[in-house]
């Protein structure tokens, strides 16, 4: 299940049980677990969300700051050591630091970055074929996915992450993901497909599994 909090889609994983009470929780993963019981519907809790977007949207909001703040930030394939100083009026490189006021300053630059670079790569890429359909982008962090194409609803799913590897790697997967627009499957027309616009596809899917 997917809800949206403040425009951020985020995964909603449900646990049912036998308590009578209802639990919300966002670990470190930046899911949203919610632990109900047994004959609590889908409806039922996707309303209560609802109901409580704004202590929940807080509550992620917290839950992602805890997850940048650390020592190291990647970005684009290169690893930067963090400098907070409250001094800081917008994010900045140099060499190999990143200066941020806090870490919610940080964490809306990866944020406004991701949908910079992805939305740009996006077009670039779908340039190079001759008649794309009209599709959504949407950008999420995903713990077993890089991409997710929907065809029944023309959409486009990019991890978050991606922003973290190297560019010709998100390039990969946008590519991939374009090309289950003709072909759903991953059969070898599907790959004859992908390496017609992405010959080293085989370079990057050991990269990415790295």
């Amino acid at each position: 299940m997917i809800v949206t909090l403040n425009n951020q889609e985020v995964e909603v994983v449900v646990v049912r049980k036998n308590n009578k009470n209802i639990y919300f929780r966002i670990k470190d993963d930046l899911k949203l677990y919610v632990t109900c019981n047994k004959l609590c519907t889908d409806k039922y809790i996707k309303n209560l969300i609802k109901e409580n977007e704004v202590a929940l949207t807080k509550m992620y909001q917290k839950a992602q700051n805890k997850v940048i703040d650390d020592e190291s930030f990647w970005y684009l394939g290169k690893c930067y050591t963090i400098i907070y100083d409250e001094s800081v009026k917008q994010v900045s490189f140099a060499d190999d630091f990143i200066y941020a006021k806090n870490p919610k300053m940080l964490n809306k630059f990866y944020q406004s970055e991701c949908l910079r670079i992805f939305k740009s790569e996006v077009q670039r890429c779908c340039s190079y074929f001759l008649k794309v359909p009209n599709f959504q982008l949407k950008l999420r962090k995903m713990t077993t996915r890089w991409g997710v194409c929907n065809r029944s609803n023309n959409t486009i799913t990019l991890n978050t992450e991606l922003l973290k590897k190297e560019i010709h790697l998100l390039d990969y997967v946008i590519i991939h993901e374009l090309c289950h627009f003709y072909e759903a499957n991953h059969g070898p027309k599907f790959w004859q497909l992908v390496a017609e616009y992405y010959p080293d596809y085989k370079l990057a899917r050991k990269e990415l599994r790295g």
